[in-house]
C-alpha cells in the first residue's frame, strides 16, 4: 500500500496513530475534504492491521445508483446463482465506506445492524450470511451536522466514530506540496514511461 506523502509533522503524527490504530479490530471515521488523502490512510490502515493479508474493498457510496444499495454492499442470489457483494468480497479484510454521508436512510438501518450483528442476507436469499470485516468509512460532509438535519441515523453515526482521524487540508500543511508534486512526477514519469 501506498504510504501517505509528506514531511509535515500532522502527516508524522496521523500516520504513527494510524499505524497505533491498525492493530485494534475497530472501526474508524476519516473526515477530510476531497483530495486529503483519506483513501490513501485508509489503505495504509489497512495494511498496517493484522487483515494485510486479506481483501481491501473500496466503495464509493455516493457513486452507487439510487435504489442499487442494498445489492451493492449485500449481493443477490437469483436461480442458484450468487453475486457477491462487496461485503462478501471483503470477508476476512477490509471494506472501505468512501463518501458515507451518501448512504440512503433505509439503508443506514441496514448498515447498523451489520456492524451491530456482523451478519445480513443477500438479496433473493433467506439465509443469514455472517461476516468478519473491518468497516473503514469516509467523509467529506459533517455528519454531526446531518444527524442535527434528520438526514443521517444518530445511532449508526455513534457506532461509527468510535475512532476519528480528521485529515487535514493541503491549504493547512503547505510543507506537503513539494513531496507531493514529486510523488505526482514519479507517477507520470512511470505512467508514460518516461525520467523528467
Amino acid at each position: 500500500a501506498p504510504e501517505p506523502t509528506g514531511r509535515s509533522a500532522v502527516i508524522q503524527r496521523l500516520k504513527e496513530q494510524v499505524k497505533r490504530i491498525a492493530q485494534h479490530d475497530t472501526w474508524v471515521l476519516m473526515t477530510g475534504e476531497p483530495g486529503s488523502g483519506r483513501e490513501t490512510f485508509a489503505r495504509y490502515l489497512h495494511a498496517h492491521s493484522r487483515r494485510a493479508d486479506r481483501p481491501f474493498v473500496e466503495v464509493v457510496v455516493s457513486s452507487i445508483a439510487q435504489g442499487n444499495a442494498y445489492l451493492e454492499l449485500f449481493g443477490q442470489e437469483e436461480e442458484g446463482k450468487v453475486k457477491y457483494g462487496r461485503l462478501e468480497q471483503a470477508r476476512g479484510g477490509t471494506l472501505f465506506l468512501d463518501e458515507i454521508n451518501g448512504l440512503p436512510l433505509d439503508m443506514q438501518t441496514k448498515l447498523l445492524r451489520v456492524l451491530q450483528e456482523r451478519e445480513f442476507e443477500r438479496v433473493g436469499d433467506t439465509q443469514t450470511i455472517r461476516v468478519d470485516v473491518r468497516v473503514i468509512e469516509a467523509t467529506n460532509r459533517d455528519l454531526a451536522q446531518m444527524v442535527r438535519e434528520g438526514t443521517f441515523r444518530e445511532d449508526l453515526y455513534y457506532r461509527l466514530r468510535v475512532v476519528e482521524i480528521a485529515i487535514p487540508p493541503l491549504r493547512e500543511r503547505r510543507e506537503d506540496i513539494p513531496a507531493l508534486a514529486h510523488h505526482f512526477l514519479d507517477v507520470a514519469n512511470k505512467k508514460m514511461n518516461r525520467d523528467i
